[in-house]
């Protein structure tokens, strides 16, 4: 380089105003050359514009103005002469660029730096180890390229803080050994990086770009490409190349290859590649990329296109549209659901994530319904079971004229099919059965999951749950009776609900009374209520749901009854014998959504907009392992759009958890999201139709989520319903627009657990309080060690992280409260799901409850349960109304009493990401 000068404004670049001295990346000085900017500038307008542009004056008068805007910003931070880095003048560059508004420009540089600096790696010297030697593949011996080791920690670790470059290759020279294979020298580097998380959350970051690079090399070799090829050229060629190659190893369903891949392979963004953490990538690497002989022929940003283009396939524009999807996934805004995921423009796009179904009170049903099950579990569905139609033991066979032995040996045969059709090898089969509390078999079905009594009748590998009308809440507070019949003798019980249900079940209590029905049982409604509560307590199941409010807020109630929830209950529609419910979800990441403080309105507008359209497409495009689901689903169309990150949103926001204030922020996001979705969805239906069955339903009739609060009043007694119905929004042109257009989905709304999504995304768990601060995480890709990052920046701010800290929070296992030097408005910030009152986590969900015409995956925490705190904080979610509730969390009383430090403890290993919960997310 020679020696250069600065710009004065208005003066050209070649006007002197200061000497300035370059540090170049090796650590040389060098003078500084203003046409270096302006060449590396001109290549990134052409890189966009094209060769043919190269004199145009528009390109010309844009460089000049760009490299003015640097040399001005450089001279304001060197006034009177100095030293800048290389990467400072060039991040000055971008910039420019952005302030200039040329984004396509921008983006083009970033590549272009990228692929420089990837070459600059691949031609780094080898620095050959004194003693160490690789076995390279063709078997032959070469010493250990301590260079190339330094190269891949630097670029890993570039714009991130707090990493130790030096000290990690020397960490991972230590699990090194003479002749070891070439290959496993990264992934040396790999787990000596992840050791560190806990002492530095961005740590997280360099494993995934560690890994990054092992997926770089491994897919390169699988589709052939050239290893040496830098990411930003590899994408283009690596999506084309695994289309072509997908289609040929029937991986892929071969319209994919109609899009235009030059032009989606040009709208790939690498380097979003950096977004990653160690976990999010590696869960992706492990169980989401697809691969042909154990290769993986994907890499992260060639994924998202997949799933986009799969989604899109029948789009009027289908490569405008496959780019509008990519952005979205891309950016981690929104993310669709893991079946839609795994599925996305394979062979078998089975891309919906819940089934429901109600199994009929004959053999050929039972085990119709079984076989059901297994074929779509097998295609990566989590199911629901309504098993309240199948009589009870005892009751009489008329083909046979013998008694039933009643519900339970049937779903014993249900848990031991989940276990055997795991979702086709990816995850654990799931699926939940549901009885309503007035069948006759519910005392048994209560004790399914205990660890004592006779094995036959238990099921520890499937989920229950308690379908709980609102007559026995009403009969327990008053300390009355409770009747449980068997369903052959009161058949219209099951599709009954709020006043109907209630007049006529006191018409079957006098006919048993009468000795009109001879097979019953009378117990008391609160001792009941006890039992349900004391075996969730030791059990985890059966969960309660309410019956009455899915189906008195079901915008579908015309053409149908709510029987059950899913697996992870936010789902409640319509089931029968010959419909099984179908919902398709996805989730939106809150917490992108948050900046400055407040939420983002339009960014969220934009990502409710397209993510609804993307739900719609799955129905027309998803494969269907059974007929009824297929009929179901092109009748109504719902989709359940959520959100995730909801604890991270609050982080961003300086909130606590246990706050007026969050419980509020939840309201007023739930409403936001619920106006765009249920106006996107009216949108999609001026332009595609309404659904088939939309006459007659609650939309057609002018009443929206909000409004049904009032049904669900109307057939509830003067109290039990405490609920917030405050608005912010005016619904006006929403409704109007439902008036002209009708609604494309019977159902928009559901906010599912999100355990895997969360995270690929790397935020909280859908409304989930944090589990801890600092804890390993256990999934079916290993066991990862999760520091909260929020925390730790905060701490930094307050000069408070450093090891002694790292070892108090494993001391306390993950959590603030005990550490003195914490300032309290961090422990009231960073408080964990024990220590969270559940009052609190109820009043957050019967905000959202409110805007949702579907339920929510509420799983609720209490550190030291009583029979008296259950029994409050379900009361009060009944009083609230809520829909459903999922798992009750409690601690196990086996902690140690800690009385003194102790030496490092291994952080607590986290149970609640269980597989089963992972089916629908």
């Amino acid at each position: 380089m020679s020696t250069a000068t600065l710009a004065e404004p208005g003066q050209s670049a070649s006007t002197s105003t200061a000497s300035l001295q370059v540090i170049k990346r090796n650590g040389a000085l060098v003078g500084f050359d203003a046409s270096k900017i302006s060449v590396a500038v001109t290549k990134a307008f052409l890189a966009v514009e094209g060769d043919e542009a190269a004199g145009s004056a528009r390109i010309h008068d844009s460089v000049e103005r760009v490299t003015h805007q640097v040399m001005q910003a450089i001279s304001r931070r060197l006034k009177a002469g100095g030293k800048v880095h290389i990467e400072d003048i060039q991040d000055q560059v971008e910039l420019a660029l952005m302030r200039a508004e040329e984004q396509k420009v921008a983006r083009a540089y970033v590549l272009y730096r990228e692929a420089h600096a990837q070459e600059r790696a691949s031609l780094a010297p080898v620095e050959a180890h004194p003693t160490l030697t690789v076995k390279k593949a063709n078997g032959e011996a070469a010493p250990l390229d301590l260079g190339l080791m330094k190269v891949q920690v630097e670029r890993a670790s570039q714009e991130l803080e707090g990493i130790d470059g030096e000290s990690l290759v020397e960490g991972a020279l230590r699990n090194l050994y003479d002749g070891i294979a070439e290959e496993e020298v990264l992934s040396a580097l790999i787990m000596t990086a992840r050791g560190r998380i806990e002492q530095e959350p961005d740590y997280s970051a360099v494993t995934a770009r560690l890994l990054l690079e092992q997926l770089r090399l491994e897919t390169a070799t699988a589709l052939k490409l050239p290893l040496s090829l830098p990411l930003a050229e590899i994408y283009p060629q690596a999506l084309s190349t695994f289309i072509e190659q997908g289609i040929h190893y029937e991986l892929l369903d071969e319209a994919m290859a109609a899009f235009d891949l030059e032009r989606l392979g040009a709208a790939l963004k690498p380097e979003r590649d950096y977004q990653f953490g160690f976990l999010g990538l590696q869960t992706l690497y492990d169980r989401y990329f697809l691969n042909w002989k154990g290769d993986r022929l994907e890499l992260p940003q060639v994924f998202f296109m997949r799933v986009s283009m799969g989604l899109a396939l029948q789009e009027d524009d289908p490569n405008a549209r496959a780019i509008e999807f990519y952005d979205l996934l891309s950016s981690f805004d929104y993310m669709a659901s893991t079946p839609t995921l795994f599925n996305s423009g394979t062979r078998h796009s089975q891309l919906s994530s819940c089934y429901l179904t109600t199994v009929q009170d004959d053999l050929e049903g039972i085990y119709g319904a079984i076989r059901d099950n297994a074929m779509l579990s097998k295609w990566a569905g989590g199911l629901g079971n309504d098993w309240t139609p199948v009589r009870a033991l005892g009751s009489h066979i008329k083909g046979t004229n013998g008694s039933s032995q009643g519900v339970v040996p049937f779903l014993k045969v249900v848990n031991d099919t989940a276990v055997a059709v795991n979702q086709g090898g990816k995850r654990k089969g799931a699926v939940c059965a549901y009885l309503e509390s007035w069948h006759l078999d519910i005392e048994e079905f209560l004790e399914l999951r205990k660890n004592t009594g006779d094995e036959r009748r238990r099921t520890h590998d499937m989920n229950t749950a308690n379908w709980v009308p609102d007559l026995l809440i009403e009969r327990m507070r008053s300390d009355q009776d409770w009747t449980l019949f068997s369903p052959n003798d009161t058949p219209d019980l099951h599709d009954l609900y709020g006043n109907a249900f209630r007049e006529r079940y006191q018409e079957y209590e006098a006919m048993a009374a009468r000795g009109e029905i001879t097979l019953f049982k009378t117990v008391s409604a609160k001792q009941l209520w006890r039992k349900m509560l004391t075996v969730l307590f030791e059990t985890g199941h059966p969960w309660i749901t309410f019956k009455d409010p899915c189906n008195l807020r079901s915008p579908q109630q015309h053409r149908g009854v709510v029987h059950s929830s899913n697996l992870c209950t936010e789902i409640t529609l319509n089931t029968s014998a010959d419909e099984i419910a179908v919902c398709n979800l996805g989730s939106i990441n809150l917490a992108a959504h948050v900046h400055n403080g407040e939420l983002d309105v339009q960014r969220l507008e934009r990502t409710v907009n397209t993510a609804v359209r993307m739900l719609d497409n799955v129905v027309d495009i998803n494969y269907y392992a059974v007929p009824q689901a297929r009929n179901s689903n092109f009748k109504h169309r719902p989709v359940g759009l959520g959100l995730m990150g909801f604890q991270d949103a609050l982080y961003r926001l300086n909130l606590p958890y246990t706050s007026a204030e969050a419980v509020e922020f939840a309201d007023v996001a739930m409403e936001q999201i619920s106006y765009f979705a249920i106006r996107a969805s009216a949108v999609l239906a001026g332009e595609r139709g309404a659904y088939e069955t939309y006459e007659g339903s609650l939309w057609h009739e002018g009443i929206l989520p909000i409004d049904s609060i009032n049904l669900l009043k109307a057939n509830r007694r003067e109290g039990d319903l405490s609920l917030n119905t405050d608005t912010l929004l005016d619904w006006t042109p929403v409704r109007e627009l439902i008036a002209r257009n009708g609604m494309r989905n019977s159902n928009v709304m559901a906010i599912a657990p999100t355990a895997t999504i969360s995270n690929i995304v790397g935020v909280s768990q859908s409304i989930e309080p944090a589990y801890q601060n600092l804890f390993v995480k256990s999934n079916l890709s290993g066991e990862f060690t999760v520091v909260n990052p929020s925390l730790v920046r905060d701490l930094k701010a307050e000069g408070l992280w450093d090891n002694v800290m790292v070892n108090d929070l494993k001391y306390f296992d993950g959590s603030v409260q005990q550490i003195d030097r914490i300032p309290a408005a961090l422990k009231a910030r960073y408080a964990t799901a024990f220590e969270i009152d559940a009052r609190w986590l109820v009043e957050a969900a019967a905000r959202r409850q409110k805007w949702l015409d579907q339920a929510q995956s509420l799983n609720l925490y209490m550190a030291e349960p009583s029979g008296k705190k259950l029994d409050e904080l379900y009361q009060l979610s009944w009083e609230r109304g809520l829909k459903t509730t999922y798992y009750l969390r409690s601690l196990g009383a086996t902690g140690a009493e800690k009385t003194a430090p102790v030496a490092a403890p291994q952080p607590q290993v986290c149970s609640i990401d269980e597989p089963d919960c992972e089916a629908c997310q």
